[in-house]
């Protein structure tokens, strides 16, 4: 009975642990879309003439290579990213990597 009390606790917060790290992806890849370049990314993607970031993420239609391929090297008028990405306080404080801060930005424009 002690081993399945304990087995059922430790999974319970593990799950619970798996959360927070999902809430803090969302947070920080939401300080990433608002902040990068000074003004944010939706300076120019929430405008209609640019890729619809959201859109196409929801859609299917922009996988997270692709994504983090145009942020790493630009791509037609969109300047390499990642320099911009890095220096977003919050990205510093999580320490995270580049990989982790795409995958934080493009979970939260897919929520």
């Amino acid at each position: 009975m002690k081993k399945l009390l304990l087995a059922v606790s430790t999974i319970a917060l593990l799950s619970l642990g798996a959360q927070a790290s999902a809430d803090q992806d969302i947070k920080v890849g939401k300080k990433i879309y608002d902040r990068a370049f000074g003004r944010g990314c939706g300076a120019c993607h929430d405008i209609s003439s640019n890729p619809q970031l959201t859109a196409l993420i929801k859609a299917g239609e922009l996988s997270e290579a692709s994504f983090a391929a145009t942020l790493k090297e630009g791509k037609n008028g969109m300047p390499k990213a990642m320099a911009a990405i890095m220096a977003v306080g919050p990205v510093k404080k999580a320490g995270y990597s580049e990989d982790e801060a795409i995958s934080a930005v493009y979970n939260y424009l897919s929520k």
